[in-house]
């Protein structure tokens, strides 16, 4: 009688996760048919958010693959790799919308690089000053650091930039041609859409690349599954771990320069909201799976787009916030290895 159970809730649990799914479709159905182009339009806009929340996302799940921590004081170190953006971009290369495309290109990647060198040098500088050293200590030590951590960023953030919005340009414009590019189903398509796709997909892909096939992707594996053996085949783990914050901060960077080109404008206290769906993300698709994350990303985004841009029987971008952490309290309840992750004991 007990051990059936397990076995009733298990089917309990599925019943309601399809009648969850059933009643979505049928929402998204009714959207579809009420107002065909503004759902391409806000379908659009959710693959864009997904992308940048694709690229903070996996900044979390590679840091907690390696060494099993929630960096919270990730998402501020995406703000500032915005502020950097806005900084590089107008302050110091002087773009302000007014350029042709083939002299803002170039100059957008010099910003981009930039962005992710400042962003990955900082994680590196964080997890040296502050997770390093608690790095034997109880899992509550380096978690309340990280907290903290957060909080600190964010007022340097608004010290040297100030508490108010931050726009892109002194008119408050993309720095790309406003032009039409294509039109889908009627919906216009611009560049500022496009360039986010142009330049996530490219370090999505590199970044598999990176961990599957080269030495230190392969030191990352290594090192994720069992940090001791690691030690003993003769892989520097400190190094290992200083790049993987490395290289989850320039991915940060690069969210962060889409953001701005995307948004047009950032402000000090970004960090912590982006940086919790983007968590939700992670955790969504598989926390420490990169594809998982990904996955999650463009989820989360789709349905924050779905709620604040549809019409026919949305709760309104209110509960937008709500909605995400409510999936997340889900995952977590009913299956906290998320979409795509495998469940596993915890790590001695």
């Amino acid at each position: 009688m007990l051990a059936a159970l397990p076995r009733f809730s298990q089917q309990v649990n599925r019943v309601l996760t399809w009648v969850v799914v059933a009643l979505f479709l049928i929402w998204i159905v009714g959207n579809i048919l009420s107002a065909p182009e503004q759902f391409i339009s806000v379908l659009l806009l959710g693959i864009s958010l997904g992308a940048i929340y694709a690229l903070v996302a996996l900044g979390y799940t590679l840091v907690y693959g390696i060494i099993e921590l929630i960096n919270f004081a990730h998402g501020d170190v995406f703000m500032l790799g915005t502020m950097v953006t806005i900084t590089v971009a107008n302050g110091w290369l002087g773009l302000d919308g007014s350029q042709a495309w083939y002299v803002t290109t170039p100059l957008v990647l010099v910003t981009l690089l930039a962005a992710m060198a400042f962003c990955g040098g900082l994680n590196v500088a964080v997890e040296r000053v502050a997770y390093r050293p608690l790095r034997n200590a109880p899992k509550l030590a380096p978690l309340i650091t990280a907290i903290g951590m957060s909080f600190l960023l964010q007022n340097v953030g608004a010290a040297i930039w100030g508490f108010n919005e931050r726009p892109l340009t002194a008119t408050g414009d993309s720095i790309f041609p406003a032009d039409t590019l294509f039109s889908i189903g009627g919906v216009p398509y611009r560049a500022k859409s496009l360039i986010v796709v142009l330049i996530t997909i490219p370090v999505l892909l590199a970044l598999v690349y990176l961990v599957r096939n080269t030495k230190p992707g392969k030191a990352m594996r290594a090192v994720a599954q069992d940090m001791d053996a690691s030690r003993m085949m003769g892989i520097d783990v400190d190094r290992t771990i200083a790049f993987t914050f490395a290289l989850g901060g320039a991915l940060a960077g690069a969210a962060g320069l889409l953001f701005v080109m995307f948004q047009t404008s950032t402000r000090f206290d970004l960090g912590f909201q982006l940086g919790l769906y983007a968590f939700t993300a992670a955790v969504l698709g598989g926390i420490g799976n990169l594809t998982g994350a990904a996955l999650g990303a463009l989820l989360i985004g789709l349905i924050q787009a779905f709620n604040e841009g549809l019409s026919w029987h949305t709760p309104g971008s209110d509960w937008t916030e709500s909605i995400i952490f409510a999936i997340l309290i889900l995952v977590l309840v009913f299956r906290p290895q998320g979409l795509l992750g495998e469940a596993t004991a915890d790590r001695a």
